[in-house]
């Protein structure tokens, strides 16, 4: 990945919705090499996909919670249960096997506490095998970002 490729990603992070004529402008090449670019670093996997991203608190979605759980069981089976089940609630946005006190963590964005209560209701009532669950409360969001540093 040489320095186009960087400035291309970081334009594209900020954008994605930018025209290729634009981006082109913006890094310094015609728009045929810079489509080219864009598409080997979409098959080279440095772009995933192209998304929009939308405000949570206009959604009614302005609760972030940390979930964090331990374990009784860490065998293979129960791992991919665990997955399919966690992954499918359309209210946990990430999801992390961590090491230290706690096994896994979720990040859940619900509109209100009793959205959260009844999210947790179907956690622990569709995963066997938890042992502690944790939560945390964002009380503030201070800075979020979905761009990475590309540059090296």
């Amino acid at each position: 990945m040489d320095s186009f490729d960087q400035h291309i990603l970081t334009l594209l992070q900020r954008d994605a919705s930018m025209s290729l004529k634009d981006l082109a402008e913006a890094v310094n090449l015609s728009t045929t090499p810079c489509w080219k670019r864009v598409k080997r670093l979409e098959e080279d996997g440095y772009i995933r996909s192209r998304v929009a991203l939308l405000d949570p608190e206009r959604l009614g979605l302005g609760l972030t919670v940390f979930v964090q759980l331990k374990t009784q069981r860490h065998d293979s089976a129960w791992l991919a249960q665990f997955a399919a089940t966690v992954t499918a609630f359309e209210e946990v946005m990430e999801v992390y096997r961590m090491s230290g006190d706690w096994d896994y963590m979720l990040r859940v964005v619900v509109g209100d506490i009793k959205a959260y209560d009844h999210f947790y209701k179907k956690l622990i009532t569709s995963t066997d095998g938890l042992s502690n669950i944790t939560s945390s409360f964002a009380m503030e969001q201070m800075k979020y970002t979905t761009a990475f540093p590309v540059s090296r």
